[in-house]
C-alpha cells in the first residue's frame, strides 16, 4: 500500500522537534514545535529570534500566525 504524505503529516512528524520558521518579513524563529492547526498557526517552545544566523533574543513560548510564514523546516 502506497503511503500518502500530506503537508500536515510532515508537521506532525516535526512535533516536539526543533524547527526553523521563516516569515514574510524575513524574521527567523527557531524553537520546538509544540502545536499547529489547519491554518499553520504554530506554537513554538524554547524559541529564539535569529538575524543573519545570530541569536538576537530568547523568547520562550510564542505563537506565530500561519499567514505570515513562508518556510517551516526541521533544524
Amino acid at each position: 500500500m502506497a503511503e500518502t504524505s500530506r503537508p500536515l503529516d510532515a508537521l506532525n512528524r516535526a512535533r516536539n522537534k526543533r524547527v526553523i520558521v521563516e516569515l514574510k518579513n524575513d524574521k527567523q524563529y527557531i524553537g520546538k514545535l509544540n502545536a499547529f492547526d489547519i491554518h499553520i498557526n504554530v506554537v513554538l517552545d524554547e524559541s529564539e529570534e535569529r538575524v543573519n544566523g545570530e541569536v538576537k533574543r530568547k523568547l520562550g513560548t510564542i505563537f506565530i500566525r500561519g499567514d505570515t510564514i513562508t518556510i517551516i523546516s526541521p533544524e
